[in-house]
């Protein structure tokens, strides 16, 4: 199957007056587009939370790659992230997220296979969520990984509320995956994070949906409790207050928060590389409004939205080479690169 080439669609716009763009198409026709995975031979990797897995070629083509493992679509669950290893270049190593169905309950799970072709071999679950629940909300499912290896993992509440304070399951946690397979449950108490990216020093960040306000940045640091559902600075939808307030003891407080929510989905940390008024700067991909928001370095204050047709229902948000920002238009279900002027 041929893609749309990158030159069916160039346009320019504006993050600002003083700060124009470009944003191409590089290929449309997708189903519930869900993330992005960039490979050293530049080839391009896109997931679609129906349980396929693309590759896009240097020479425009597309073709599905098979051998994934079996994946539950339920509700927000299907296949969610593709990551390849740190070492792909040696090892072909790809890793998985994607809801799981253990005849006992449903939650999220990670596999890796190395890619062999359009082929994945070698497949292996590396994690299943511990949980007892059958819903079909809430799954996190955002991988990323640090120089050492260590793979980590979103998860979310998946709909239970009281579960992500219960060490006794992974419902609301961030977990880390070693390459000996060795888990460790990293922090607790989040809604359904939806983002997770390191910066250039390393440090881990994710950002989280809140329920009816309150959509979160927060830096994550190991043993941090993040609060859900006994801190929020959103409301329940039924507008009654969510726990205890805004603030408690023990309990950490985001670096940012949307109010009202953005329903924020993908998360780029831009190292500045061929876009130097990038550096450090926060790119997060937003489901309701329909746009990329450009936060800067720490993400402690928004600084503009990119807003075009293009950015209807962004669900993934990647820094590919040369710095390009990539993105997911789910609503479009189409893959778009955003270069320097």
């Amino acid at each position: 199957m041929r893609f749309i080439s990158c030159l069916a669609l160039l346009f320019w716009a504006s993050l600002s007056a003083a700060q124009p763009y470009r944003i191409e198409l590089v290929s449309g026709g997708f189903q519930g587009p869900w993330s992005i995975g960039f490979l050293p031979t530049g080839e391009v990797l896109v997931t679609e939370k129906r349980g396929k897995l693309f590759l896009l070629g240097k020479d425009g083509s597309r073709a599905e790659i098979n051998g994934l493992p079996a994946i539950r679509q339920i509700g927000q669950g299907g296949l969610f992230d593709v990551l390849p290893a740190f070492d792909f270049a040696q090892s072909g190593v790809l890793y998985l997220s994607y809801a799981l169905d253990s005849g006992s309950s449903i939650g999220t799970a990670v596999s890796k296979a190395r890619l062999n072709g359009l082929q994945l071999e070698n497949l292996e679950e590396v994690f299943a969520m511990q949980t007892d629940s059958q819903s079909g909300r809430h799954f996190g499912g955002r991988l990323a990984q640090d120089a050492r290896g260590n793979l980590f993992l979103t998860m979310g509440d998946r709909g239970d509320r009281p579960a992500a304070q219960d060490d006794a399951r992974h419902n609301g946690m961030i977990v880390r995956i070693e390459p000996s397979g060795t888990v460790k449950n990293w922090t607790k108490g989040h809604r359904n994070p939806q983002g997770l990216a390191f910066d250039a020093q390393g440090q881990l960040w994710a950002h989280e949906h809140g329920a009816q306000g309150g959509d979160e940045i927060n830096r994550i640091e190991d043993g941090k409790n993040y609060g859900w559902p006994i801190i929020a600075y959103g409301k329940h939808y039924s507008g009654a207050k969510i726990g205890e307030g805004t603030a408690k003891d023990g309990l950490e407080q985001p670096v940012f928060y949307w109010d009202p929510s953005i329903a924020p989905s993908g998360f780029a940390i831009h190292s500045g590389e061929g876009w130097p008024d990038m550096a450090g700067k926060f790119l997060v991909g937003s489901l309701k409004f329909d746009m990329i928001s450009v936060l800067a370095a720490g993400g402690t204050q928004e600084l503009e939205r990119i807003s075009t047709p293009e950015t209807l229902r962004v669900r993934d948000v990647r820094i590919g080479p040369q710095g390009a920002i990539w993105f997911l238009s789910e609503g479009n279900g189409a893959l778009y690169r955003i270069t320097a002027p």
